[in-house]
């Protein structure tokens, strides 16, 4: 019987880094991960699916649930909601399973309030010029959008110090394999197994 509680980690960084690609890699590979499927008022972009990608939200129902306190974390980014769902991050951690956000920034910070114990992985971009051209080849933004979210970026690269692993995501494979690195190297953490070997001990000895 397992009594530890799961390991929450948090991946996190400035829009258009790339988040939702290497999130979806890290999940079509074999893992005990349980994803945190994050909700929002944005529209649907091409291809995505609701209950995969995001639970997509009206204003009305997302502003209920803010004030019946049911979202660990939500953030209001370029005029969009964005948020997680607060019952199923606590009850799959509880039952012992590592659970795995992929969130803007602003939540990020939020959640670092409630689950200071988490691991925060900052996605990083090789460069802005790069993110610039992420951004842009979405093809899905107005000019407008555009230099807002590569404002919004620069601002969110600055917060970078709160985060425990920073991750440069020039090649997605490279930046999926070196995640998958950070969460094993996190569970052979001696203060995370030496309760359970303190128990085994104590145990064998009685």
């Amino acid at each position: 019987m397992n009594d530890e509680k799961g390991i929450l980690f948090i991946l996190s960084g400035p829009s258009g880094v790339g988040k939702g690609t290497v999130r979806k890699k890290i999940f079509e590979q074999a893992t005990d991960l349980k994803y945190s499927i994050s909700m929002t008022t944005r529209s649907k972009r091409p291809g995505e699916i609701d209950g995969v990608d995001y639970f997509y939200k009206t204003r009305e129902e997302f502003e209920k649930l803010i004030e019946q306190n049911k979202l660990l974390e939500y953030a209001q980014y370029v005029n969009n909601y964005y948020g997680t769902p607060r019952d199923y991050v606590e009850d799959t951690l509880e039952a012992g399973h590592d659970v795995f956000l992929e969130i803007e920034v602003q939540g990020a910070m939020q959640v670092k309030e409630s689950f200071p114990e988490g691991v925060f992985i900052f996605l990083f971009p090789p460069s802005l010029e790069e993110l610039k051209n992420r951004i842009t080849s979405r093809g899905t933004e107005s000019n407008e959008l555009v230099l807002n979210r590569l404002k919004e970026a620069r601002k969110e690269i600055e917060m970078m110090d709160s985060y425990d692993y920073v991750v440069v995501n020039d090649h997605v494979d490279l930046a999926v394999a070196k995640i998958q690195s950070i969460i094993q190297s996190e569970h052979c953490k001696r203060e995370r197994i030496e309760k359970q070997y303190k128990k085994i001990l104590e145990d064998e000895l009685t």
